[in-house]
Parts: structure tokens; C-alpha cells; sequence
């Protein structure tokens, strides 16, 4: 059940470019196929998953996130600080990003790995709702008030205890033309963690430079719709930016806290995407950890 203080998104169809570069189709199935056996593949090693500590697990987890991108045949470009991605801190962080996709989470975790806040109904989709749930996704339930407490509570101990858990703070998502203001109330566990909030800004174009609104996920479609509909794209990159920490004690408050967070990340999307040859060193850099 919707209710007035849902966040919502005008985005929708309309937003869909009529034409982009397209694979043909017999390549566009096999890209499905390859993301469901990156699926199976995940699950198989799940269980090692939860044994499993330190780079070892990191670098697992990594291969099942860029393995996916892969498999649309997406390709990551990161820029920024190097650390963040190399996943050698166990301090912990709140990491706050632009929500356009279904994509955004495997964008998030391929460039490091992490926990992350996802809308309750997730839980319950085939293949990735047992994974998120393995991953120890801290699911919301965005049609209850009332529960956000404890969700809070929830996410505040596990920064605390040092997890980097990653959330779209927009709470819904919109087309990557435009985007929605950030909420606060998820902000309020970085607060009581004490711990720092680290924005992601993430694009998601073309080799040529042109943002494409094809991955994402918004209006009526179903996620089978939208997954097609990546599927069948050419050339897609995924640019995401690590930008600079927000300190405890910075903000005022969370709506203070979701604010600058908001504006950090609207000034890259704002801009154009970073030149060849300064790109080609950020990617370098993350595949050499």
C-alpha cells in the first residue's frame, strides 16, 4: 500500500530513448544466459561466502559483481580515491549513491564490496533475493513508518561494528537525467554510528559520452522489461566516482548530512565525463588491487 510520504519519481517510459545502439538479438540472449549462470555461479559459493574472511572474500565477491557487468557486456570505469576501492579499512561508512537501476547495487559492490540497504520486496525476487539475504542486505520496508526505527537501529550497529553498507538515499528510482532530492532519515545511522558518509556518484553512457537512460528502472515496466532492455544495449559504461568523505560532526543534522551528500554528487552528474586518458589511469587502478 502507497502512501504520501513514499518517495516518488516521474521518471517513466517517456524517459526511454526511442533508439540506442543496439547488440543483435541472439547476442542480447546470450547475455542473459550469462548473467543467470553468474547468478547460479554465486549461489554455488554462497555458503563459502559466510566462512570466508579478508581478501580472499573480497576478491570472491568482487568476481560475482564485475563478472555481472560483464555479462551485459557493461564496462566499469572508476574514479577516485583508491583506497575506498581497494577495500583494506575495516572502519566503518555509510555509502550513499544515486539510485537509477537495478544495477546500481552490483555497480556499487564491483568496485568494492559491501552491505547494503535494499527496499524489502527485493528479498523475495528469485536467485537474488537468497544472495542479497546471504550478503546481509538490511532490508526497509518502505510502506511503514513505524518500522523505520528499528532499521535505523539495525544499520547504525552494523556501521559501528565497521561494515561499509552502501544506500540509495533517493528511495526510489529515477531515469539519470534527472534525479530526486536524497531522504535523511538513513543518515541518522551514520549519526549514531559515528561513523563518516562516503558519496558515490554513478553515470551510466556510452563509449561516445552520451548518458543513456536504458538501464534504468523506473514507471510501471516490470525488472524482466528492464533487464532486456540492457541486454540488448552496446556499449555501455559505467562511470562511477568515489568522492571525498563526509566527516562525523560536519553536518549539523541528517537532513544537513543528506544535503551535502545530495550536492556532492549532483556536481559530478552535473558535468561531463572525465577525458580518455585521465580514465584509463582510475581503471588501472582498481584492477590492479
Amino acid at each position: 500500500m502507497a502512501h504520501s510520504w513514499m518517495p516518488a519519481s516521474p521518471c517513466g517510459p517517456g524517459c526511454h530513448a526511442a533508439t540506442m545502439p543496439t547488440v543483435g538479438r541472439v547476442r542480447a540472449s546470450l547475455r542473459l544466459v550469462r548473467a543467470a549462470l553468474v547468478l547460479l555461479a554465486a549461489l554455488a559459493i554462497a555458503p563459502l561466502l559466510i566462512v570466508l574472511r579478508g581478501r580472499t572474500r573480497t576478491a570472491m565477491l568482487r568476481w560475482v559483481f564485475t563478472s555481472m557487468l560483464g555479462a551485459f557486456g557493461a564496462k566499469l570505469e572508476v574514479h577516485g580515491d583508491p583506497a575506498f576501492a581497494r577495500a583494506r579499512t575495516n572502519r566503518g561508512a555509510l555509502v550513499v549513491q544515486n539510485h537509477v537501476s537495478w544495477l546500481d547495487i552490483v555497480v556499487a559492490n564491483a568496485v568494492r564490496p559491501m552491505r547494503s540497504v535494499a527496499k524489502r520486496e527485493i528479498g523475495a525476487w528469485p536467485l537474488v533475493g537468497a544472495l542479497a539475504t546471504k550478503a546481509g542486505t538490511v532490508y526497509l520496508d518502505r510502506e511503514s513508518l513505524r518500522a523505520l526505527p528499528g532499521t535505523v537501529t539495525e544499520l547504525s550497529t552494523a556501521l559501528r561494528g565497521g561494515a561499509q553498507v552502501n544506500v540509495c538515499p533517493e528511495g526510489t528510482t529515477w531515469c539519470g537525467l534527472a534525479s530526486g532530492h536524497f531522504r535523511p532519515a538513513l543518515f541518522q545511522a551514520a549519526i549514531d554510528g559515528g561513523v563518516p558518509v562516503r558519496p558515490l556518484a554513478v553515470r551510466y553512457r556510452l563509449t561516445s559520452g552520451q548518458t543513456t537512460t536504458w538501464p534504468s528502472f523506473v514507471g510501471p515496466e516490470t525488472l524482466i522489461d528492464s533487464v532486456r532492455r540492457t541486454a540488448k544495449l552496446r556499449g555501455l559504461v559505467v562511470e562511477v566516482h568515489i568522492l571525498d568523505e563526509i566527516a562525523p560532526g560536519r553536518a549539523v543534522d541528517r537532513a544537513d548530512l543528506a544535503a551535502l551528500a545530495e550536492a556532492q554528487i549532483a556536481a559530478v552528474l552535473a558535468g561531463p565525463h572525465i577525458p580518455d586518458q585521465r580514465r584509463a589511469a582510475h581503471v588501472r587502478m582498481l584492477a590492479a588491487d
